[in-house]
């Protein structure tokens, strides 16, 4: 018990928003300046769903309710207890706002089955549910029955949260004027569990989080985390493989079965999926999407939501992607940092007071027009570590540039079909995606790792530019084209975007006691392909052996400058463990379902005309 408490609160701090206070948010007691009460409102259906709303005692005005709908719990549970942080910052917290925590339809004190990632129900009739109409009931209770609102509603929520706040925009209730999804989860089969139909492995551990049903409301976890006997990550994994010898760990985990049961992009996920709702609701609130530019967990939801907003809607809509791992601008450390690489200082801080706190404050206090004093987009340049303000995004003062995979590990302008390079892919011996060993909840510090680890191996093909004579700024999307054919009949394709330090590059306070950052391959984005769905999420395809065939791998969105004196990198290859499972590098109907005899070396081949595409800014 004592073990599964822990990890219970391991969770807390991965997936909730309330860690990294500073020592104002501290000295700063909530119970002093709100009341607290909590009550259970009806849904349509009958079913009740438990919220807290945090009212400021000062009630010589009106306030704005600020929502956030969860999965992780509304806790601390009793009229007497509070949270030591209220909403999305202490600025907001400091200066008057209703604040409201909701428990999702099936988690903690909330009644009803819980189904993770609801479908969408568009055209509701009676009594039917979803996301959309439990946040439109409470969203009409709270407007209705709390005092002193001034009848603006926000949403705002991280990660799991973030998703019922992009979820909130389908609502349609007239009070919602703003909505600031941040690291949304907007699709497991791209966000999360899967990346381009990869199982992610690394989430094995956060499955216990969303597949067991509780007996009725509580206050008390009710599922269990699987107890390891180990820190040695790779090797457990590895042991662990195939897939099948996880199975006893979540016999009876619904969720963990959904992952089994539907390896393919079937109507099961696509019925999942928010974002391609939003291309069919008018979505009139204020949105602001947020993301960190180093999120191992959620990039893909945050960009999308913001694009598919962007070209069907004309609501207000922006974007902010900041220096930041998975919900880092939520906390307020000092220095930002992510692994080895230092960003700069308050960043978070700066981003609560100026951006965050300025946004709601626009849109629920004050006119409510266009002219928020805000840019379309903020992006920061993860190279130069400073914010960029652009009117569009990906910037329209950009041009497109493309680098082939030549020859003597060279990127090149030229394009060159006969020259190909190839590398033995054995699973026994998968590529690491870090030389960590530790085994952790999720992994985050990677995504700015430093490669050369993998670099120096014969299974990873490595290209890169002569020293840089100037700084090239890379935004937006990069498309990696690949031409590839294998010896098998199934592969993953694994590229990696780098920046190579010179080697006069100074250390900074949080590098690694063994690593120097002279030389460091910093890694900037990053992305996997399961070769199967090269043509269709839907249907899987094996690989003809030998036939050299394209895959296409759409990387998410940067903003980095790769300094004169840098040099590019790419480096291709075919694991990355166990970040992802293991490919059996034999076609089989589905990967879950391998058999140990499936799992075979193949030789793979890269060749000479396959490219990385992507936009530079224009000087």
């Amino acid at each position: 018990m004592k073990f599964k408490n822990l990890l219970f609160l391991l969770s807390f701090l991965i997936f909730s928003t309330n860690s990294g206070f500073s020592q104002t948010e501290k000295d700063y007691d909530v119970s002093q300046h709100y009341t607290k009460q909590e009550v259970d409102i009806e849904m349509r259906d009958g079913v009740k769903l438990h919220t807290t709303i945090y009212s400021p005692k000062d009630t010589s005005q009106a306030y704005p309710i600020l929502m956030q709908r969860t999965p992780y719990s509304s806790k601390p549970y009793g009229k007497d207890q509070f949270r030591s942080k209220i909403g999305p910052n202490e600025f907001l917290m400091k200066q008057g706002n209703i604040i409201v925590y909701q428990d999702v339809r099936g988690r903690w004190m909330s009644e009803g089955n819980y189904d993770n990632m609801r479908p969408y129900i568009p055209n509701k009739k009676g009594d039917e549910i979803d996301e959309a109409s439990d946040t439109y009931d409470t969203i009409d209770w709270l407007v209705n029955n709390v005092e002193n609102n001034n009848g603006r509603v926000g949403t705002w929520g991280i990660s799991y949260p973030g998703f019922y706040a992009t979820y909130s925009l389908l609502s349609e209730h007239p009070a919602l004027k703003a909505a600031s999804p941040q690291a949304c989860i907007s699709d497991f089969f791209f966000d999360d569990f899967h990346h381009n139909g990869a199982y992610l492995l690394s989430y094995f551990m956060a499955t216990a989080l969303f597949g067991e049903q509780h007996n009725g409301p509580t206050s008390e976890s009710w599922y269990s985390f699987p107890q390891v006997p180990t820190k040695d990550q790779f090797q457990f994994y590895l042991d662990h493989t195939p897939l099948t010898k996880l199975d006893h760990f979540y016999e009876d985990n619904f969720f963990w079965q959904q992952l089994q049961n539907h390896p393919n992009y079937d109507e099961f996920w696509q019925k999942r999926g928010v974002i391609q709702h939003l291309e069919n609701v008018k979505i009139k609130p204020a949105v602001m999407t947020v993301g960190g530019l180093f999120d191992a967990e959620d990039l893909y939801g945050p960009f999308n939501t913001y694009k598919t907003i962007e070209k069907n809607n004309d609501n207000y809509n922006t974007l902010v992607f900041g220096p930041w791992s998975h919900g880092d601008w939520a906390r307020t450390k000092k220095r930002q940092a992510i692994g080895n690489i230092y960003f700069g200082d308050d960043l978070s801080k700066n981003f609560q007071e100026q951006v965050e706190a300025k946004f709601f404050n626009h849109f629920l206090k004050e006119s409510g027009d266009k002219n928020s004093g805000l840019p379309e987009a903020m992006f920061f340049d993860t190279g130069l570590h400073q914010w960029e303000s652009y009117q569009n995004w990906p910037p329209k003062k950009s041009k497109k540039k493309t680098y082939y995979l030549g020859e003597n590990q060279k990127l090149t302008s030229i394009s060159n079909p006969n020259e190909k390079a190839t590398f033995v892919s054995d699973p026994k011996k998968p590529v690491p995606y870090s030389e960590d060993i530790k085994l952790v909840f999720t992994p985050r510090k990677y995504m700015t790792d430093d490669q050369r680890f993998a670099a120096r191996r014969p299974d990873v093909l490595v290209f890169e530019t002569d020293v840089l004579e100037k700084d090239i700024t890379m935004t937006g999307e990069i498309l990696a084209n690949l031409q590839v054919s294998t010896t098998g009949t199934a592969a993953d394709w694994v590229v990696k975007v780098i920046d190579v330090y010179p080697p006069d590059a100074k250390d900074y306070e949080e590098t690694q006691d063994y690593l120097k950052m002279s030389n460091y391959h910093m890694m900037v984005r990053s992305e996997v392909m399961r070769g199967r769905f090269r043509n269709s999420f839907e249907k899987p395809e094996a690989f003809i052996p030998n036939k050299k065939t394209s895959v296409k791998i759409q990387l998410q969105d940067i903003h980095h400058t790769f300094q004169k004196g840098h040099k590019i990198q790419i480096q291709v290859q075919s694991t990355w463990f166990p970040l992802i499972d293991l490919n059996p590098q034999t076609f089989v109907p589905n990967i879950f379902e391998a058999e140990k005899e499936d799992f075979k070396a193949q030789t793979h081949s890269v060749y000479g005309d396959s490219s990385i595409e992507f936009s530079v800014l224009k000087n």
